[in-house]
């Protein structure tokens, strides 16, 4: 009987290890996965905390709250189970999907940078905090999220093709994990943005003069990290896009640009020695910012040449 006990409970724990490594195998994979949509992740902490400014203090995080569970909805209840689908019955078509959001983040990054050029985007004035009535909240909210809808689904598909060799199982609960953690981080840190400056007031109005000076420098650095945000998003959009459109060109079976990438790469790497495989990334980085680059300057002239209903209207307003 003691001997049955006892290798019912060698049994329980060769579970739990298995369970155990699993679990590890899921974090790794999802860390990866989130690593990859590093990009439209910096875009998204950017884009969010325009949504509140003008807002009055108070109604800065049950806003970001929202927006927050909004996306979370979008990620699961949506994106996900249609990501599964695709992936099972329909994986051919991920990559040509994945270049479709590569290259609306090309798109993106090169108009932003247009825009900066050019000067046709002056940066918009803050206006004085605001109480929202209800009505005009929820619609300011619902924008916002279905902003973030495309976003979260440009993490999500790049998540996915990065573990689509995993099991159905395992491959869900990865993206599971993708879509919390990315949430929990972006909307966490978004938070911590709006609220640091209201944290700066407050230490102004300290009795202690080193509180203060520390209280000044966080107002005074706010709008300088917000710019810093936005300028490592954009080149984070044409990179990663950039990187899309390379990759998903070679698996299509278009070889030369991922070929010359790639020996570059590795010429650099071998040529610097110590530092080769650091030379050999940003060589890689660099060449995939270039083609994103290139490839939404395209797309940018294409979408302001073609003409659209409401187009000029909007251009002169």
């Amino acid at each position: 009987m003691a001997g049955g006990i006892f290798a019912l409970l060698d049994d329980v724990a060769a579970i739990a290890r298995i369970a155990a490594a699993s679990i590890d195998d899921v974090g790794a994979a999802a860390g990866r996965a989130s690593v990859k949509a590093a990009g439209v992740v910096v875009d998204d902490t950017a884009v969010t905390p325009q949504y509140v400014q003008g807002v009055a203090a108070k109604r800065e995080l049950p806003i970001i709250k929202k927006i927050a569970i909004g996306s979370l909805r979008n990620k699961i209840l949506f994106i996900l189970p249609a990501a599964l689908l695709l992936s099972q019955f329909l994986p051919w078509l991920l990559t040509p999907l994945l270049m479709v959001g590569g290259t609306y983040l090309c798109f993106e990054g090169a108009e932003k940078i247009w825009e900066r050029i050019s000067g046709h985007h002056e940066a918009e004035v803050k206006e004085p905090s605001t109480e929202l009535d209800p009505e005009h909240e929820a619609t300011m909210v619902s924008g916002a999220i279905r902003t973030d809808f495309i976003l979260s689904g440009e993490i999500m598909v790049i998540a996915l093709n990065e573990v689509t060799d995993e099991p159905f199982v395992a491959r869900a609960a990865i993206l599971l994990v993708v879509a919390v953690a990315i949430t929990l981080l972006v909307y966490g840190v978004v938070a911590l943005i709006v609220k640091m400056d209201d944290v700066g007031v407050h230490l102004t109005q300290r009795s202690s003069a080193l509180l203060q000076r520390v209280g000044h420098g966080l107002v005074k650095f706010m709008p300088v990290l917000l710019a810093i945000i936005s300028t490592v998003g954009i080149a984070a959009m044409v990179w990663v896009g950039g990187h899309i459109i390379l990759v998903g060109v070679d698996d299509l079976g278009f070889h030369p640009p991922y070929d010359f990438v790639h020996h570059l790469e590795e010429d650099v790497h071998h040529a610097m020695g110590a530092f080769g495989a650091v030379a050999g990334w940003l060589t890689n980085t660099v060449a995939s910012a270039l083609i994103g680059l290139v490839w939404g300057a395209i797309v940018v002239a294409i979408w302001h040449v073609i003409p659209r209903p409401g187009k000029h209207a909007t251009d002169h307003a």
